[in-house]
């Protein structure tokens, strides 16, 4: 016999980018459809969605994560930033910026998790060398440019984020 109707929906309070939200959804959706489906947060993408390509990739209470592999109730109470988050309105952050300088993207399919990767990794070291660049990035997926450019954009967002505003 199958469950009575709403038993398998959960309530979730989550902090997207510093708005809250209080749902109920699906005990089986991941964190990245209810970003997207019940949130409207189309800035975070769905790619492959099991975990390889890093399109989905938010930051979760500090930590990189690809939104695919993580169930919307484990994200119940926590804080979670997404691309949208970086800016400061439309003044792109030094990390954005230096991506555009640096051309370090094409098509931007991959950029949302690129930019969460990075930042995660300039929070934590920032002055890092070419070979922590790399593995930072490793689990976003780029066809377009081949990274160089990519590592060229982390690199000068570390210089720019040691330069005084203005």
């Amino acid at each position: 016999m199958p469950d009575p109707v709403g038993a398998d929906r959960i309530d979730i309070s989550v902090e997207v980018d510093g708005c809250p939200a209080h749902l109920t959804v699906d005990a089986d959706l991941t964190l990245l459809d209810v970003l997207r489906e019940e949130l409207g947060r189309t800035e975070v993408r769905a790619g492959c969605r099991n975990g390889d390509c890093g399109t989905c990739t938010a930051v979760v209470d500090g930590r990189c994560i690809k939104t695919c592999l993580m169930l919307a109730s484990r994200a119940d109470g926590a804080r979670v930033q997404t691309i949208a988050g970086l800016a400061d309105g439309d003044e792109p952050d030094a990390l954005q910026r230096a991506f555009m300088e640096e051309y370090g993207f094409q098509c931007g399919f991959c950029l949302p998790g690129m930019l969460l990767a990075a930042t995660d990794l300039l929070g934590r070291d920032p002055h890092p060398s070419v070979a922590a660049i790399r593995e930072a990035l490793s689990g976003n997926l780029c066809r377009c440019t081949g990274y160089v450019n990519a590592v060229r954009a982390v690199q000068r967002a570390a210089e720019l984020r040691e330069q005084p505003p203005g």
